[in-house]
């Protein structure tokens, strides 16, 4: 199923060009890496269809993957609209956590209600190394909850995040990733053949790609 999931997936990120490709002309990310490849995900908020496809196909992997959860919380800030798109479709409490707490008002770090030892199922849009994903997880620890795991809608699929995320034991479901979205963008004829070599090289390696 969640192959087919993967699929339909990358097909909306790229139909609503959420996703970019573009070896010959690559983007720079704030940590400053080259990079063939620009996602936001925020884009498909502006599109019912892919929004609402997306929410539920989200929703059923909180469903299938962790029956357990008590809470839904959203990664601030992409992650938040995503979080209580979910939220609202399981019918469960929600919250948001913030990289670090407030420098005002109530200095809160994660906003809404949050009981100790909750069960807690974190929402991402997008997971590249996992490292600011993985803050909020121990946010959320510190506050008291179990976090039981984490589903996002898109994944680079580097071994550095794997890593992360197996050291923090955190279990990550994503509904699409990176290998799937090239093969989709081939079929739409989105690349040229010739550009798959130069994809495939950047994931291997991204952050000494195109130097």
């Amino acid at each position: 199923m969640l192959s087919s999931v993967a699929q339909t997936v990358a097909r909306h990120l790229l139909d609503v060009q959420a996703v970019r490709l573009r070896p010959a002309d690559p983007f720079t990310w704030s940590s400053g890496w080259k990079s063939p490849i620009y996602c936001d995900n925020r884009v498909t908020l502006a599109y019912p269809q892919v929004r609402t496809y997306i929410k539920q196909a989200l929703a059923d992997v909180v469903r299938e993957q962790f029956p357990d959860v008590q809470v839904i919380a959203g990664v601030a800030t992409a992650g938040i609209p995503q979080g209580a798109l979910v939220a609202d479709a399981l019918d469960l409490p929600y919250c948001y956590v913030r990289p670090e707490p407030k420098k005002h008002g109530m200095g809160n770090q994660i906003e809404g209600r949050l009981d100790n030892q909750q069960k807690v199922v974190v929402v991402e849009d997008l997971i590249s190394t996992g490292g600011s994903s993985l803050k909020v997880v121990e946010a959320l620890r510190q506050a008291g909850a179990e976090v039981i795991g984490m589903i996002a809608i898109f994944t680079y699929g580097f071994t550095i995040a794997d890593d992360n995320f197996n050291q923090a034991g955190v279990k990550l479901v994503c509904l699409s990733q990176y290998d799937t979205l090239v093969q989709e963008a081939q079929t739409l004829h989105y690349i040229p053949v010739d550009a798959l070599e130069s994809l495939a090289d950047w994931r291997k390696n991204p952050a000494d790609w195109g130097k």
